[in-house]
């Protein structure tokens, strides 16, 4: 039995909610009279500048608390489950679906398919918009919670059936529909699979999805990860490099046709396709403000824009004098980066000739070579391929190899355990081209 109320997990210091005198092991029952169901109800219900709270302390007193604040000011209270109810899981079986893709015996939340429009909202996952009941799509435009980010795929309604497996899912697609008569922000997402929904089908589908702007702020165009564990799933084949030039140049026509309409460039490659192509990575204006990060979209122009600015300003009087110029390092990465980690570590060891840089491209055996993302890497193949190289005095890690929060890869070794077993100190470095030059520019 599912026990009421939300459980308090802990109280932001100088909130609001310690203010008041709100604990964690408190649990929230409501707010203005109404029972909260997930965090939709919890952040719209909380927006307004008088709110009234209804918690019972672990003692089983009730309080009700009046609490009168700026509009849309933050309560403080960080909940033990972020949603705030049950994640609900995805009903399709879409031919794509990497974690369809997973070997055995591997963690157990690796292989829960979330598919939850609550999670859209809160962490920017991408739906399918077929596991979205009618009270979920009512919810968000009474709400107004956006944007909501949709896996399209296609908008050719049978083929969308086929690939996600699911024979609602053409109708469901009606629900975009929905969201742009209420004035939604949406984002978008297509996953390209080659023979399937690129080319034509390619075109039918961001023809379509550009009636949805001015409020489908972007779409981005993603290729397939195929790992090497597909066996008994539809055959899939990998893109090559013409291919890749193929669907730059059709996403290119259209951002040049959209632009000057809409000021968007709307329709986005991701990494991916640039570094298949061999072709140098858009302008940093092309990517109409990296909407779709998280996507693959635009990460490496931004990481390469940050570390030139990162390096302009170690021209500033006195920013050497608090760095440390001499020593020798390594770092791992994914294939896909290393050419763009490679020319920064180098333009590094130009300027300061007294650091030096090893960078390690690591082969994903562990999924198979197509899979060449740093954040699906593991830390088998990291130990594997590292054994017996020379790694200096500090080997740096990726920030995204890890579990959110936590010093664990993919395959639950962890960063003591690297560490421990290559005999060398680690550090774990975030994305930006500012911690990139941090790394290695050392600061005393």
């Amino acid at each position: 039995m599912k026990e009421k109320g939300h459980l308090i997990a802990r109280v932001e210091p100088g909130s609001i909610a310690q203010e008041m005198g709100i604990e964690a092991g408190d649990r929230l029952f409501e707010i203005n009279g109404q029972a909260v169901e997930d965090v939709f109800d919890y952040q719209y219900l909380t927006q307004d500048d008088y709110v009234e709270v209804l918690v019972e302390k672990p003692s089983g007193e009730e309080w009700l608390l009046e609490i009168d604040k700026e509009y849309e000011e933050d309560l403080g209270i960080i909940f033990e489950n972020g949603l705030m109810d049950d994640y609900r899981s995805c009903s399709n079986r879409c031919i794509f679906c990497f974690i369809d893709q997973m070997p055995p015996g591997m963690r157990p939340t690796l292989y829960f398919k979330d598919d939850d429009s609550r999670l859209s909202f809160l962490q920017g996952n991408y739906v399918t918009l077929t596991n979205m009941s009618e009270q979920d799509v009512e919810r968000i435009i009474k709400y107004h919670m956006s944007p909501i980010n949709i896996s399209f795929q296609t908008t050719n309604p049978e083929l969308r059936c086929r690939m996600l497996h699911n024979r609602f899912a053409g109708e469901a697609l009606k629900k975009s529909d929905r969201f742009f008569e209420a004035g939604i922000e949406m984002n978008g997402q297509i996953v390209l699979c080659k023979g399937i929904n690129d080319g034509p089908e390619l075109e039918r589908s961001i023809r379509d999805l550009t009636r949805y702007l001015p409020h489908l702020k972007s779409v981005s165009v993603v290729p397939v990860g195929l790992s090497k564990y597909r066996e008994g799933l539809e055959p899939l084949e990998p893109f090559n490099k013409e291919d890749a030039r193929r669907v730059i140049g059709q996403i290119r026509r259209w951002q040049e046709e959209l632009y000057p309409k809409y000021g968007l460039h709307f329709v986005h490659a991701s990494d991916e396709w640039y570094v298949l192509a061999e072709e140098e990575l858009p302008p940093e204006e092309t990517y109409d403000g990296y909407l779709q990060l998280e996507n693959g979209v635009g990460m490496l122009r931004l990481m390469l824009e940050e570390f030139e600015d990162a390096m302009e300003r170690l021209s500033e009087p006195g920013a050497l004098e608090e760095r440390i110029l001499c020593g020798t390092y390594s770092c791992v990465t994914g294939q896909i980066s290393f050419p763009y980690i490679r020319r920064m570590a180098e333009r590094i060891m130009e300027r300061f000739p007294q650091i030096r840089i090893l960078i390690y491209p690591i082969r994903n055996d562990f999924f198979g070579e197509r899979i060449t993302v740093t954040g699906l890497l593991t830390g088998q193949d990291i130990l594997a391929q590292l054994a017996g190289k020379e790694l200096g005095e500090v080997l740096c890690l990726p920030e995204n190899l890890l579990r959110s929060g936590e010093h664990v890869l993919l395959d639950d070794i962890t960063v003591e355990e690297i560490a421990g077993a290559l005999q060398v100190r680690t550090d774990i470095v975030k994305s930006s081209g500012y911690d990139f030059v941090d790394a290695f520019v050392r600061k005393k």
